[in-house]
């Protein structure tokens, strides 16, 4: 197993492995067919994350699974992928990073096309947090699973330590590091596998429906955690996710049906369109369905944000004074 320890001897081969990380023969798994081979286009740093242009993808070079995509994510923003199951929410998150092939179509992350010459730079620019976290633990216990991303960047020992040090401390896994992944509680694999992931200090991180085997107390502490990380205006996420509060909390709903985009909203536009939430097979928390209850029932008159990134609280403050005035 990779440690800590061995950084120094793996760095050697590192060195001599990233001179060739970039060689077309490398990377024909993963690049746009007929890309520029002039270099890439770059962006004006700070304004778009993810760019797609028409682009799609099939599996098998018949059925369309991804259909004529277009989108903008800005940088810092907190992006939701909804859609049924078997839509392309995933097909699409595989294809930002070169794990899929696009069939046609531009993309680009943080500024950079998306081409053979630069599949390793952007992918440094990426982070995945699986669903299971099970299936992307490496090391032997969890210093070790966050050191192997690191010796993979070809860090210094100190540098590595460093990180591991600071990204634990943040995700307040410190006092399991020295534990085998497999001993820890669902929510405390995923605090450690997203700590794996910022370690690397990625600019975008991709969340596929990373929440979903999590109990409740460990949601809530999952949806705090994101709502810190997009706080901070560091990060750009883009979840996939069928959990209403983690929808309501975003800033951004991109709904997809049948490998297209249907809808570009946001949370409130999603919550209050029951066409959209039967195709996303999605139900609003209950304090909006309380909400728009109130609504209907004129008891709450003004039209107002009803996501509220994951607030509560003010359907109380407005129904304790109806209660009273009985």
């Amino acid at each position: 197993m990779m440690s800590v320890m061995k950084t120094g001897v793996l760095k050697e081969t590192c060195k001599e492995s990233s001179k060739n990380a970039t060689q077309p023969e490398q990377l024909e798994d993963a690049f746009l067919p007929g890309a520029s081979d002039s270099g890439s286009k770059r962006l004006d740093p700070g304004a778009d994350m993810v760019v797609l242009e028409d682009v799609s993808f099939t599996y098998d070079g018949h059925h369309a699974d991804i259909r004529g995509i277009s989108l903008t994510i800005r940088q810092g923003e907190w992006v939701t992928l909804a859609g049924a199951n078997g839509c392309g929410k995933t097909t699409l998150t595989r294809l930002l990073n070169g794990l899929l092939r696009a069939s046609s179509g531009r993309i680009a992350i943080a500024g950079i096309d998306l081409e053979r010459e630069t599949l390793a730079e952007i992918r440094q620019k990426v982070g995945v947090v699986f669903q299971n976290p099970d299936n992307q633990f490496i090391g032997a216990t969890v210093e070790e699973d966050m050191a192997f991303g690191l010796e993979g960047q070809c860090l210094d020992p100190e540098e590595i330590q460093c990180r591991i040090n600071h990204y634990a401390s943040r995700l307040e896994i410190s006092h399991l590091l020295r534990r085998h992944p497999h001993e820890l509680s669902g929510g405390q694999k995923q605090r450690a596998a997203i700590a794996a992931i910022l370690a690397m200090e990625p600019e975008l991180i991709i969340l596929d429906e990373a929440s979903s085997m999590l109990d409740e107390k460990a949601r809530c502490n999952w949806l705090s955690l994101l709502q810190e990380m997009h706080a901070e205006g560091r990060y750009t996420l883009l979840s996939i996710t069928h959990d209403a509060e983690e929808v309501a909390a975003s800033q951004r709903v991109l709904v997809m049906q049948e490998g297209a985009l249907a809808a570009d909203v946001t949370p409130t536009e999603l919550f209050r369109d029951e066409e959209l939430l039967r195709l996303c097979r999605l139900l609003p928390p209950f304090r909006i369905q309380l909400a728009k209850e109130l609504e209907k029932r004129g008891l709450i008159l003004e039209k107002r944000n009803l996501a509220g990134n994951g607030e509560t609280g003010l359907e109380v403050d407005q129904l304790w004074p109806l209660n009273y005035s009985k």
